[in-house]
């Protein structure tokens, strides 16, 4: 047990701070390196004895897995967004080292699911094809907004065809705004364009995955988001039980109380008021028919959320 050492790394893109803790918890090491393989390699050859290290999941999380999983006992790359614990007290990247190791040594962090390398291509085209569609989406908020500032009515699609473009541009008498509309038609037209590429090159790669086929028989799941469900679930065999798997895809219900009990003529009671539930609409009016294993993805959450699941 002296010689297993838990390490915490807080990465940046110029250096990494280092914490060393060993068995008993205490600090045996500290240490600035530089941002580059060889430099965290050899760092790392360095120490001896079982090495179990964590970092943060975030810009270099890939890049450091593929290089780190190799030469530790164990690599842990944790959620951000669960480390209260480094919210609290004083801040740097030395004492973030060492609250990580601490997190690691107590094993109460949350990890992130890395490992599935022949799914690495489908979820980039599928952050590629989400980001793209969110950008696409602001521009053409942007357009409307343009028109709306000069009470210009604009409701429907038809101020973003190409068709009745001109007609629109008219309709705007101050020409440095007509000026950034025609920009913003500019940049709406190449993401259409780049989106069709990237869509087509995402259908392409989730042909090459057997559950794709198997996805798409599901009723309310097309080719798009059987590949975003590839992408991101990578392999069901990472979740131990099936309730696992549907509270990962969005599809439990989350349900919050309290006050659950009270005293009714001296006898403790448990309280008949509904609980708050989140998830699956509880008042969903889609009619399944019978037999079939149909699911309402109108109760899902929004694709828009999903760039921040593709991890």
């Amino acid at each position: 047990m002296e010689s297993t050492k838990y390490i915490g790394m807080d990465v940046h893109k110029d250096a990494i701070s280092i914490a060393v803790l060993n068995s008993s918890g205490k600090l045996v090491m500290e240490s600035i390196i530089e941002t580059k393989a060889n430099t965290i390699l050899e760092f790392v050859h360095g120490l001896r004895g079982s090495l179990y290290l964590t970092f943060e999941e975030g810009t270099w999380a890939a890049w450091l897995y593929d290089l780190l999983k190799p030469h530790v006992t164990k690599l842990v790359v944790c959620d951000p967004r669960r480390n209260d614990y480094l919210k609290q007290g004083s801040k740097s990247d030395r004492i973030d080292a060492r609250k990580l190791a601490e997190l690691l040594r107590s094993n109460l962090l949350r990890p992130v699911y890395h490992g599935e390398h022949g799914v690495r291509p489908l979820k980039e085209l599928a952050r590629s094809y989400l980001t793209i569609t969110k950008d696409q989406a602001r521009v053409m908020t942007r357009v409307k907004a343009v028109y709306r500032s000069w009470a210009i009515p604009c409701t429907g699609k038809q101020v973003y065809g190409q068709r009745h473009r001109l007609e629109w541009l008219g309709k705007i008498q101050e020409a440095g705004v007509r000026r950034r509309a025609e920009f913003y038609y500019v940049q709406l037209d190449a993401l259409r364009s780049l989106r069709l590429v990237v869509r087509r090159e995402l259908l392409l790669e989730s042909r090459k995955h057997g559950a794709s086929k198997l996805l798409s028989q599901i009723p309310s799941i097309g080719p798009i988001r059987a590949a975003l469900l590839i992408a991101l679930l990578q392999t069901p065999d990472r979740f131990r039980t099936k309730r696992q798997l549907w509270a990962y895809s969005g599809l439990a219900i989350e349900t919050h109380d309290s006050a659950e009990n009270q005293y009714v003529n001296g006898q403790l009671q448990r309280s008949r008021k509904q609980a708050s539930i989140r998830g699956l609409s509880p008042g969903c009016s889609r009619i399944v028919p019978e037999g079939q294993n149909a699911l309402c993805f109108s109760c899902l959450p929004s694709t828009a959320y999903w760039p921040y699941m593709i991890r």
